[in-house]
């Protein structure tokens, strides 16, 4: 069952006799931006410890391994692979050792000049230990010619180009830093007098940290023993906020981007979608999890009963056995299953937050006609349609791959074998978001907003494929 994959999300707490812990703790609130591995460094004023390994978080870490990460600063990373591979040589926070200390690093975002600026320091006699476009960081902060740690982060920050919500942890100092475009969310907290970093504000919810403000694109956040200082490093650009953390990415119940309640956002899609595509049906049911809010929004614009006719499975693995034997929507069925009697002889309204190559669009709606008893499936998409593939950070297929980069909505729904389909409207979807002008939509309408390297976007979709 595809779905978009954020590449990680990253949690840092500096001042706290719990560090560590507190820090697992927000990895926990953040285990949906990533599944692939997680990790933490603390430093306990003399030195770096670290413990990272594949997996979720839960299984990776207990009483055991948090206890061999002492001290009152940590920083850590959950991760889907978007640049460089699944293996654990990617897993975060990565750490290096320089003329000035060893510094860790965790990164959320992708860099869309990484291989370029790799084979130059490669060139040079740079030796790369993982495939992840990070390490190209922490190799131009080696490089740098500055003579302090922030200057050589700023210099180094100035060379690469792309999504970047940035940690930093060194023996005596936490840094963050983040794009001049504010692509990925990142924000700043406190709790017992110490502070947080993370990439939603669920993180600091769950240790009970007050939400202070996000780090401004552009900006460097030094904390330490002094205090909160902050440097402008990057020139200001437009802003280019990823909208679609508002439709599928961060967890509803988290503020973004200064603070807008996401859940808020999505109720709001939904009722936006049922303007502009109303239709006479029985029942209003949402895709689990991410379609919940936009369906309940257009079941309220559209006086339509709400309902959870798909009820999904929430245990479910990575990876799980088929049976060979042949089960029909075999795939779908084991994360998602319809409540036949809601649905039975019913109209029904299906909100789901994307389509994305189709394929388990249209076992959902078989599954609902099939299974279900459904008389009629009208698909309705909160979010318009994915002509484009994201370079910023987000794990999307190739151009060729989205079905609605080639195909109309008629075409789609055809496919689809819904009885009806429409997307939310590109106009309708910004009308719902603080300052429009603020996010990036290149998915939506391929107005990339950060310029690509000198070979370009064709040379980018290269890398995807």
């Amino acid at each position: 069952m595809y779905r978009p994959h954020e590449e990680c999300g990253v949690v840092g707490v500096y001042g706290h006799s719990e560090a560590s812990n507190l820090t697992y703790l927000g990895l926990y609130a953040l285990q949906h931006r990533g599944q692939e591995g997680a990790g933490i460094c603390s430093s306990d004023g003399r030195g770096l410890h670290i413990e990272k390994s594949m997996g979720l978080v839960a299984d990776i870490f207990n009483e055991r391994r948090l206890k061999r990460l002492p001290g009152h600063s940590a920083i850590g990373h959950n991760r889907y692979s978007t640049a460089g591979g699944s293996s654990l040589k990617n897993v975060q926070p990565l750490m290096a050792n320089f003329t000035l200390g060893t510094v860790a690093i965790a990164h959320n975002g992708n860099l869309v000049n990484a291989h370029q600026v790799r084979a130059e320091l490669e060139a040079n006699g740079a030796i790369f230990q993982s495939s992840t476009d990070s390490e190209v960081i922490l190799h131009l902060i080696a490089k740098s010619r500055h003579t302090g740690l922030h200057e050589r982060i700023a210099d180094a920050l100035k060379h690469v180009s792309g999504a970047f919500s940035l940690l930093f942890l060194t023996d005596s100092e936490m840094i963050a830093a983040r794009d001049s475009f504010g692509v990925r969310p990142l924000c700043i907290g406190r709790v017992d007098g110490a502070y947080v970093v993370a990439s939603e504000t669920c993180a600091l919810d769950l240790i009970g940290a007050q939400y202070v403000r996000d780090v401004e694109p552009g900006e460097m956040v030094v904390i330490s023993s002094s205090g909160l200082r902050s440097f402008p490093i990057l020139n200001g650009s437009k802003n280019a906020h990823c909208i679609f953390e508002y439709i599928y990415f961060a967890r509803p119940d988290s503020y973004i981007f200064n603070h807008t309640c996401v859940n808020t956002v999505r109720r709001s899609l939904g009722r936006q979608l049922a303007r502009e595509s109303m239709i006479d049906a029985d029942i209003v049911i949402p895709v689990p999890d991410s379609g919940v809010p936009a369906a309940i929004g257009f079941a309220e614009e559209a006086k339509i009963p709400f309902d959870f006719g798909l009820i999904r499975n929430h245990y479910i693995g990575r990876t799980f056995i088929e049976p060979k034997q042949s089960i029909r929507h075999f795939g779908v069925k084991i994360k998602l299953n319809p409540v036949r009697d809601l649905l039975k002889g019913k109209r029904v309204v299906v909100v789901d937050d994307s389509i994305v190559r189709g394929t388990t669009s249209k076992k959902i709606v078989k599954m609902i006609r099939e299974t279900g008893g459904a008389t009629e499936v009208h698909m309705r998409i909160c979010s318009p349609p994915t002509i484009g593939p994201c370079f910023y950070g987000i794990d999307t297929p190739t151009r060729q791959e989205l079905i609605a980069s080639s195909h109309i909505t008629e075409e789609i729904r055809r496919y689809i074998t819904a009885d009806s389909l429409s997307y939310l409207s590109v106009e309708g979807l910004k009308s719902l978001v603080p300052n429009p002008s603020d996010y990036c939509s290149a998915c939506f309408d391929n107005k990339y907003p950060i310029e690509f390297p000198e070979k370009g976007i064709e040379q980018m979709e290269l890398m995807l494929a």
